[in-house]
């Protein structure tokens, strides 16, 4: 067995020694940082409001501000860490829903947001306005109808005048209003969830390309719907799906361009929609009960997906469906 020199052995078992202290004094911290973690867990099914919710109705198209209970848009939980610093967007339906939350995530990640809405839905927008001017951020308030493709077009200009720019649209305004029967759905109520939900989406889309960019985002907000419409929901599920493809369509035109163009597809997310004639009182009351987490979704928890969808790190999604469904629904 060969020997060595005892100033040899000495400085091995020095390293070791050392190794050893610290590695023991890293564990206290190792163990401090597992315990603020565990702290900070929340268990979806109890987040928020479960049903039975109260009855409930509102004309078309309906306020945030008078649901009971009221959505969560992240209003006071979402923080932001500035993902999207410098960027300009343009959001449909951007008082209430999901249109909100985004509104109000992209502000707190550093964007100037320009939200359209229609005029009855101002005491809501006055609100998103509000937080996002809360942030230092530039808050564009541009109400109006999407069933016109003059307005469509002027709104995408203004928008961008506004911001001096734009880099992402959101197309996620839409129609919803259930009818039992497809005879109860007159030519001019399908007419008006077409135009909302696939026309304006056209019109948009094609107005802003001469401001996107590459590096732009342009998201759609489908639905669970396009996979697995509701039977009275017919009309409102095939804008879903014309979205989807739309969305697939687009993601190949614009991708040589540089332009991401993604979808995200919610299930039941407590928004306006329900309340405003978009689900029978018996499915309102029971909203969201019959997905595996036992309740609907708030919009809040799905604003950090618009927001990654947006941001430069998700270079390489494009063409994509992001579902949130509570563990129903597809994709």
């Amino acid at each position: 067995m060969p020997t060595f020199p005892s100033f040899i052995l000495s400085r091995r078992h020095m390293l070791a020694s050392t190794t050893a202290a610290l590695a023991a004094s890293a564990l206290p911290a190792l163990s401090q940082d597992t315990t603020v973690k565990a702290s900070s867990m929340e268990d979806p099914t109890t987040k928020y409001p479960q049903p039975p919710f109260q009855e409930q109705t509102q004309p078309f198209p309906g306020l945030a501000g008078k649901m009971t209970p009221k959505p969560d848009h992240g209003e006071t939980s979402y923080k932001g860490s500035g993902r999207l610093a410098g960027r300009k967007a343009l959001i449909t339906g951007g008082d209430s829903g999901m249109g909100r939350a985004a509104a109000i995530a992209y502000a707190r990640e550093g964007a100037d947001v320009a939200i359209n809405y229609l005029p009855d839905e101002e005491p809501d927008a006055k609100e998103v306005i509000a937080l996002i001017e809360k942030e230092g951020r530039k808050g564009i308030a541009l109400p109006g109808d999407l069933r016109d493709e003059a307005f469509c077009v002027k709104l995408v200009e203004d928008a961008a005048k506004a911001l001096g720019g734009l880099d992402i649209l959101v197309n996620n305004a839409g129609r919803q209003q259930q009818a039992q029967s497809l005879s109860d759905i007159t030519t001019e109520a399908f007419d008006a969830t077409m135009k909302t939900n696939i026309y304006a989406m056209f019109w948009l889309t094609k107005a802003a390309l001469k401001h996107l960019q590459p590096g732009s985002s342009i998201i759609q907000t489908t639905s669970e719907q396009a996979y697995d419409p509701s039977e009275n929901l017919v009309d409102y599920a095939i804008t879903k799906a014309a979205g989807m493809s739309f969305t697939k369509s687009m993601a190949k035109q614009l991708g040589p361009k540089g332009i991401r163009v993604n979808g995200v597809a919610p299930g039941p997310v407590w928004t306006p929609l329900q309340v405003s004639g978009g689900a029978t009182m018996e499915k309102l009351v029971e909203f969201g009960g019959d997905t595996p987490l036992g309740r609907p979704g708030q919009p809040a928890e799905l604003a950090s997906i618009y927001v990654q969808l947006a941001d430069n790190g998700a270079s390489f999604s494009t063409g994509q469906i992001y579902g949130a469904a509570g563990g129903s629904g597809q994709p």
